[in-house]
């Protein structure tokens, strides 16, 4: 049995749900990610976009990551929580931020990466693997 996967925005104006498992997930150490979470890094899991249901507006930014492909992060325009990412290397994934779900517990990270990037008092799972920059493709 899959588990149901849901949360939203802090203003609850954004809703999502997913019973897909995650295909990935891992914190991300990037410059980017600390920007965008406002901490050492983004705990994030990806699963098929087409496996998500949102209800409520998003508003997407994008930006050029590392590899120069883009990089888009939706969030609620009313309270401005970070909750989506699209990323042009990984089509058809959408990333969700694991901070965002009703029940964060259920996340369950599989590394690290950008750790090369990562403040000196981001303690990060020493049990998990780590990569520098990007791991590379499996």
């Amino acid at each position: 049995m899959t588990t149901m996967l849901m949360g939203g925005c802090l203003c609850g104006a954004v809703r999502y749900q997913t019973a897909t498992a995650p295909v990935m997930a891992g914190n991300c150490h990037c410059r980017d990610c600390q920007r965008t979470s406002g901490s050492g890094y983004s705990p994030t899991f990806f699963v098929p976009g087409a496996a998500v249901t949102i209800t409520g507006q998003v508003n997407y930014f994008e930006s050029k990551g590392d590899s120069g492909h883009t990089v888009s992060r939706g969030f609620c325009p009313n309270c401005g929580s970070q909750l989506f990412g699209k990323v042009e290397l990984m089509p058809g994934l959408l990333a969700i931020r694991a901070g965002t779900l009703d029940d964060p517990a259920l996340y369950k990270p599989a590394l690290d990466l950008y750790t090369s990037r990562a403040p000196h008092w981001d303690a990060m799972d020493a049990d998990l693997p780590k990569f520098a920059e990007m791991p590379p493709p499996a």
